[in-house]
């Protein structure tokens, strides 16, 4: 990590971490993040930071990261958010184009609901794998017994 917000590139995605903490450098970081959003060539952009985005558990959605990162997802094609923090698991049907997975209930579980946009939640302790092919990402949520749970589809868009 070379800082609070950072890019790395894996074969043909391109990770984006950012630092949702309340004392974050946020006007800094969000001209950052759209700069290097607009230069990305990578057909997979997955960002990821510790808060959700959206969330049907216990500190549930955060209006303000809706109105001020989703618009950036859906101009720059962004496919992923993952986050924890919510101590559950959470995988939202896409929204403007983009996922949203929550993989919080490494060490601990809260009870979570569910959303008009939520494809699979369960407050079971787990954590998800990810697959990246060409055309899909395929997400499966994992218990504690190595058992897959859920399983989703993340389908390349063209820009």
């Amino acid at each position: 990590m070379t800082g609070g917000y950072y890019t790395f590139i894996r074969d043909n995605v391109q990770f984006f971490g950012l630092d949702t903490n309340g004392n974050a450098d946020w006007k800094n970081q969000l001209v950052w993040l759209e700069k290097e959003l607009s230069l990305s060539k990578a057909d997979w952009k997955v960002l990821f930071g510790h808060h959700p985005i959206y969330a049907s558990g216990a500190y549930g959605s955060n209006p303000n990261f809706i109105k001020i990162l989703t618009p950036l997802f859906q101009k720059y094609n962004v496919h992923l958010y993952i986050n924890g923090d919510e101590h559950h698991y959470e995988r939202t049907r896409s929204i403007n184009g983009t996922t949203y997975l929550i993989c919080g209930a490494g060490a601990g579980n809260h009870s979570v609901g569910r959303s008009v946009w939520t494809e699979y939640s369960t407050s079971n302790l787990s954590f998800a794998g990810y697959e990246v092919y060409a055309d899909r990402i395929e997400v499966s949520g994992i218990d504690t017994y190595n058992r897959g749970f859920d399983r989703g589809l993340i389908q390349l868009r063209s820009v």
